[in-house]
């Protein structure tokens, strides 16, 4: 399968604060990996590419759980149930939701001054970790699985870069 020419797209300029970085790092991440998905064919979008099922739409929909589990307390019985996306989503639906979670994760964000203090979610009965720990959780399972989603767009058409 012939390869595209790169299109890479340069780590971001964030501000001087740590919250700028971390944030425009993140950020950075969630428009490469919704980017890759959105671009994607179909039916390979959906399709398992690997052995172990993993497939585009099911990589970015985990992701939206992640996010919403992570800052917003919601909660995840199937973590692995969310490598799925539903056979009747279509493939904007999936891409409207990330969008729409992170969007909402931006604005809880937003009022979050203090990387030190507890991440404001609402979740009885559990340590919650700080907004500092869990942006910086939020960006290796971002990278990670843009790399997976990398390796899979990959093997679909040949499409490489972020």
């Amino acid at each position: 399968m012939p390869t595209t020419s790169r299109r890479d797209t340069p780590p971001p300029r964030t501000g001087e604060s740590e919250s700028d970085v971390l944030r425009g790092f993140l950020d950075y991440l969630r428009m490469s990996i919704a980017g890759k998905v959105e671009t994607a064919p179909e039916p390979e979008v959906r399709q398992p590419q690997v052995p172990s099922g993993t497939s585009l739409l099911g990589l970015l929909n985990h992701l939206t759980y992640v996010e919403r589990s992570m800052f917003l307390g919601a909660e995840v019985t199937d973590w692995q149930a969310t490598f799925r996306a539903a056979p009747a989503d279509s493939v904007a639906d999936v891409i409207a939701r990330y969008r729409e979670t992170v969007e909402h994760v931006n604005k809880v964000l937003d009022r979050c001054t203090d990387l030190a203090a507890p991440v404001p979610r609402p979740r009885a009965g559990r340590r919650t970790p700080s907004v500092r720990w869990v942006l910086a959780h939020m960006i290796e399972e971002t990278g990670r699985h843009a790399g997976h989603i990398d390796i899979l767009r990959e093997l679909i058409d040949g499409a490489i870069g972020r």
